[in-house]
């Protein structure tokens, strides 16, 4: 008995850990697993005919699933959401018996390092430029510093005022907390800059700066009792800190703010999902595409369950464990499937304005908002984005988390408001018209983001 509930448990949790490997892949990626796990188990096999991902019916020679492409209720403007197989939008020969390359081929980005830097030059001089490329390039994974601000100063031979003055500019760049030393002082960092436009609930800075790990375990009655205030109370100032700040800022995946977008921009890589109005007409309900990268059908071979029946012995025992790990795999990549329909059914709906209008009326969105509506860990909504892209109505292709960029609205509203300037406006007098279509940033958000867009100060504009 307790055997047996340790075997389901150890099941439980190969699934899971596979299922969330398989979620993290872009299309090509997966193609390339797919690939390998053909090659090395043979109780694995696809199958050349062309059945749809989603409902695993046959389908004609050309086109979409008629079942699953078709929406439940014609009056409703719900996206139709769903798998379709890769030779629906690429002919084979793009495909197949190619060597892909390691990495998915994507847009030239600027690292971490240098977006940051770009952002912050013109308030740096000389010697504060130097500082800050040393500390930019001492940034791990996480964005957080690798090294100590009293060996930097040492290493200057400057007072240790001197370094985390620099650190503090680097801390109010994008992203946010960005060359901070842990999580606690990132989180600080965000709150303050949070604090200038939105009311930051009493205690939050308290509770990360004294009692961030036993927040992180969910131990709100402690953390309650030594504050001396009630325990929901204190939940409600958590789920605050979890929709607003981010611990690790350098996890973010830019998107088109490394990139400003332009009508020129470049597309160097195939999208994984693809979003389009039904029929091509702009009035029609959303049509959203999960691209799955195989042609045929990956399933388990009928032939190698007849021949585990005629095998014995250690021979039985191996076959049979290459059939549990097949089995498995087609599990989990049909669960991977569904989790990519669940979270694109849910962001379609939240950003149809941006995906339909443009880029001013993206929703800001957290993943860990998305994560709670949904219901799954945010850790899956990071793993389902990270290293995606999505081609837009529009055609443009953009990188899924550009969809969770919660700047890109008021980026996009800030160059309106510089073009249409009859006189070049200073940062102050943005920030009032910004204010004015309700979007409340500080001052110096609004020339990290005239920054981010590679606009030049009020005094270098030139007068229209």
């Amino acid at each position: 008995m307790f055997q047996s509930q340790v075997q389901k448990q150890h099941q439980a949790t190969a699934h899971l850990a596979q299922t969330m490997t398989l979620l993290s892949l872009s299309a090509f990626e997966l193609r390339q697993q797919i690939d390998s796990e053909l090659s090395s188990n043979p109780a694995l096999e696809i199958v050349e005919e062309r059945r749809c991902p989603n409902c695993n019916r046959v389908l004609p020679p050309e086109g979409m699933c008629p079942l699953c492409s078709r929406p439940t209720n014609l009056d409703s403007m719900e996206p139709v959401v769903y798998v379709s197989p890769i030779d629906d939008f690429f002919p084979k020969r793009d495909y197949v018996d190619q060597d892909y390359p390691d990495e998915p081929i994507s847009p030239v980005t600027e690292d971490l390092s240098t977006f940051v830097l770009r952002q912050i030059a013109t308030e740096l001089n000389k010697n504060q430029q130097i500082i800050a490329i040393h500390l930019l390039t001492n940034l791990d994974d996480d964005g957080f510093l690798t090294v100590s601000i009293p060996e930097v100063a040492r290493y200057f031979h400057l007072p240790i005022s001197a370094i985390e003055e620099v650190q503090r500019i680097i801390q109010l760049a994008e992203p946010i907390g960005v060359g901070s030393i842990d999580p606690r002082q990132a989180m600080k960092v965000q709150l303050e800059v949070l604090s200038e436009s939105t009311v930051v609930p009493e205690y939050a800075f308290e509770i990360i700066n004294e009692y961030l790990d036993l927040l992180s375990r969910r131990q709100y009655g402690e953390i309650a009792k030594n504050i001396g205030i009630s325990a929901q109370r204190v939940e409600k100032i958590s789920e605050f800190i979890s929709e607003n700040l981010n611990p690790f800022p350098g996890r973010s995946h830019w998107g088109s703010v490394r990139n400003p977008s332009t009508p020129e921009t470049t597309v160097y890589h195939q999208p994984d999902v693809i979003i389009s109005f039904m029929n091509d007409n702009p009035k029609s309900q959303l049509v959203v595409e999960i691209i799955m990268p195989i042609g045929g059908t990956l399933q388990v071979s009928s032939l190698y369950k007849k021949a585990i029946k005629q095998s014995e012995g250690e021979s039985r025992d191996a076959m049979r464990e290459d059939l549990d790990k097949a089995s498995l795999f087609v599990k989990c990549l049909q669960q991977r499937n569904h989790t990519m329909q669940r979270l694109m059914q849910r962001l379609v709906v939240i950003q149809k304005n941006y995906l339909t209008k443009g880029e001013k009326y993206l929703e800001p969105i957290t993943r860990a908002t998305l994560a709670g509506e949904l219901g799954v860990h945010e850790s899956t909504i990071s793993r389902a984005v990270s290293g995606k892209s999505v081609q837009l109505p529009n055609k443009r292709i953009v990188p899924m988390s550009s969809l969770f960029d919660r700047s890109l609205s008021a980026r996009t509203i800030l160059r309106e408001i510089i073009s249409s300037e009859v006189k070049p406006l200073s940062d102050t007098e943005i920030q009032i018209k910004l204010d004015e279509r309700g979007i409340q940033v500080a001052r110096r958000t609004v020339a990290k983001y005239r920054a981010m867009e590679g606009i030049l100060p009020a005094h270098l504009r030139q007068s229209t």
